[in-house]
């Protein structure tokens, strides 16, 4: 149906799609971390796989529409450019510091360090996983896809006991002169503003439902831009629709920046970008096919460059450097030149592949 339509049409769609996922996904963030408070999820394992589920509605929708139509290509591409994506999201809320210091520097915390690295694990076992059997399948289930959910899970568990605490001198694991009142405060202020429990999940339950049908239009329409103008589904799903999905991200993140809840900021990207490979194990069982295995150069550039970029992220917590440049500290500036050359070599390998 969306081939047959011409190109404004799609434009449009894809367009009214893209703000109803940045409406939406910001009221589903928000009620998210107010139902987090009210119902105490934040520290439980079980909690937090029910807010990386919330949080990541949008790529939800796109991985289920792109594998079930047998557009493979667009999933991947989805979902290992928006690891990339989401981690120049950090650029911008730098960027809307209110004070003199990056947000690295008023955030730093070995908690956060540990997600980092759970980011690149993740991906380096997605990157192992290209390289086994296309027909190692079972159960419509790949051991590549399952590992990387059991090793996600791990790492959230890791996540969280390092959050309580660790064998240091700050038991939390956070240097000095960070943010003032605790990770996650703004969660308990957005509580407070958020009235009764019952509009509450009306709120929720209604984003969620618009951000899923929302999801599915932005990927469907997207794959017909994309025939349209000559772009290839993995260009588009790295780019363009990564860039579409990771709007309520930037949104929520500038709004904990502006809070001073600098930490919850950079631990929502980490934690979405860490549950995101996750969904490869979702797109195996709806298209029944071993997606990773038939990753093309572009998917596994994609990846190495995600490690990369949350690299940087990292180094920048524990090294917290105090200078800016145009608003961003060194660690931003860095991951945005990275992201740029990045995306020319994606250019260059679609091009020449």
């Amino acid at each position: 149906m969306f081939a047959q339509l011409s190109l404004p049409i799609l434009l449009l769609i894809f367009a009214a799609s893209a703000g109803v996922i940045w409406i939406a996904g910001v009221k589903l963030a928000d009620t998210t971390d107010v139902l987090a408070a009210r119902l105490h999820l934040g520290k439980a394992l079980g909690g937090i796989v029910v807010l990386a589920i919330a949080t990541n509605l949008p790529e939800i929708a796109i991985t289920v529409s792109a594998a079930a139509s047998g557009n493979i290509g667009v999933a991947v591409g989805n979902i290992l450019g928006g690891i990339a994506i989401q981690t120049v999201v950090l650029v911008f809320m730098d960027m809307a510091m209110k004070e003199r210091k990056p947000l690295t520097y008023r955030a730093a915390s070995l908690s956060l360090v540990i997600e980092a690295v759970l980011v690149v694990a993740v991906l380096i076992v997605a990157i192992m996983a290209t390289q086994l059997p296309g027909d190692l399948i079972a159960f419509r289930v790949t051991p590549g896809a399952l590992a990387i959910a059991g090793l996600w899970l791990v790492g959230i568990w890791l996540s969280g006991r390092a959050s309580r605490s660790l064998p240091w001198h700050d038991s939390a694991g956070d240097a000095p002169d960070t943010q003032e009142e605790p990770k996650g405060h703004s969660q308990g202020k957005k509580d407070k503003a958020a009235g009764h429990s019952a509009r509450v999940f009306w709120v929720f339950g209604a984003a969620a439902l618009a951000t899923l049908i929302a999801g599915v239009l932005l990927e469907r329409s997207g794959d017909a831009i994309a025939d349209h103008i000559g772009l290839s589904g993995v260009l588009f799903g790295a780019t363009v629709l990564a860039a579409a999905t990771s709007l309520p991200e930037l949104s929520t993140g500038i709004t904990s920046v502006r809070m001073k809840d600098y930490q919850l900021a950079i631990s929502d990207i980490f934690g979405g970008n860490a549950f995101l490979p996750v969904l490869f194990l979702l797109a195996v069982v709806v298209s029944g096919e071993a997606v990773l295995p038939s990753a093309q150069a572009s998917d596994i550039y994609l990846a190495g460059l995600g490690v990369l970029l949350t690299c940087v992220y990292a180094a920048g917590l524990i090294f917290r450097p105090k200078r800016l440049f145009w608003r961003m500290g060194a660690d931003s500036l860095a991951v945005l030149v990275l992201y740029a050359v990045g995306v020319a070599g994606l250019f260059a390998i679609a091009t020449h592949g």
